[in-house]
């Protein structure tokens, strides 16, 4: 198996960035498209655990448009052969009150209709100093 092909990362780059464009957005049909139509889609959020396309999609209906930006670092693209990849980053948001960081992860899949989450986990948690990237402050 070929790892990080760079055709692969690229494509998935780019639907990560259709994502994360998507989130702070609160465009809800873009992160309905991107949650692969399944009741075997999960996604791990910070307070609850979302088992189907379902429940993914009625929660992002019923979630508040308010306080989603945020800034991402250390994002991780990683492919495994032509119809898989992981994205992984850290996020921050300015009105976390401490030295909080997000943590999360998608795992993405090709299927006919495009790349699509199967899985994703989201948690914050205090920062520790191993996740700061060199000069990064508090």
């Amino acid at each position: 198996m070929e790892v990080d092909l760079p055709d692969v990362v690229a494509e998935v780059t780019a639907q990560f960035a259709r994502y994360e464009a998507a989130l702070v957005s609160n465009d809800v049909a873009v992160l309905g498209e991107l949650f692969r139509v399944d009741p075997r889609t999960l996604r791990y959020g910070i307070g609850e655990n979302l088992y189907g396309y379902d429940a993914i999609a009625a929660f992002r209906a019923a979630r508040s448009p308010m306080g989603l930006m945020r800034r991402t670092a250390r994002t991780l693209i990683t492919s495994y052969g032509r119809d898989a990849a992981v994205a992984s980053t850290l996020f921050y948001r300015d009105a976390w009150t401490g030295s909080k960081v997000g943590r999360q992860m998608q795992t993405w899949v090709r299927f006919t209709e495009g790349w699509r989450i199967v899985a994703a986990h989201v948690s914050i948690i205090d920062e520790p100093e191993s996740s700061k990237a060199p000069g990064q402050k508090p």
